[in-house]
């Protein structure tokens, strides 16, 4: 567990991305809160599209190997031998990854795009769960995430399912440097029922 005297607040505000995690991963306990994390996501009908399968220890190797094996299959110019020996070197520290898939519901009562922002929402609270707990993560739409082969060999049906990527999730392997984040005054109006300034 991180012991910080920041309040919870800035202990959120800390939390940045990173590909560069290393074993130990959290423990099935920690796993556990994660995940349960994720439950709390803001979810309009309760359809709770998110679905989650979880990747560790030595899979995380087979891992690599179906997906680069797909996304060769496909023709895909961009996986070059440096591209597949990066991932291969980068998924070889990796202890645990998620796969992240929104079930699609299509009764038309709620419409797409707001199951997958509810499968995003529930995805940041992963990423905040994993960075309150000391760990660090990545979430990475690369490695296959769009090739129908690596979905399906992760047991999603293209046809009910949306891939939506992996996050790696470990112990940070470097100091991770603060995160220059921009002021939100940039961002942010305030209406008061006059015409808006922009």
């Amino acid at each position: 567990m991180m012991t910080t005297s920041a309040t919870p607040v800035q202990l959120l505000m800390s939390r940045r991305s990173t590909k560069l995690v290393r074993g130990p991963g959290p423990s099935d306990q920690e796993l556990a809160q994660i995940l349960q994390a994720g439950m709390s996501a803001p979810d309009h009908g309760a359809l709770r599209p998110w679905r989650y399968v979880v990747i560790r220890d030595e899979a995380v190797g087979r891992l690599a190997d179906m997906a680069i094996a797909a996304v060769k299959r496909t023709g895909d110019p961009r996986m070059t031998p440096e591209k597949e020996k990066n991932n291969r070197t980068w998924l070889a520290q990796v202890p645990l990854v998620l796969g992240v898939a929104q079930k699609s519901f299509f009764d038309g009562k709620i419409p797409e795009h707001e199951q997958m922002l509810a499968v995003g929402a529930s995805v940041m609270n992963v990423l905040n769960a994993v960075h309150m707990l000391g760990y660090a993560a990545f979430w990475s739409t690369g490695l296959g995430t769009n090739v129908p082969d690596v979905q399906e060999a992760l047991g999603f049906d293209p046809l009910e399912y949306r891939f939506l990527g992996f996050v790696a999730i470990g112990t940070p392997a470097v100091d991770l440097p603060t995160m220059q984040r921009p002021d939100f005054h940039e961002f942010v109006t305030e209406w008061t029922g006059g015409k808006p300034h922009m």
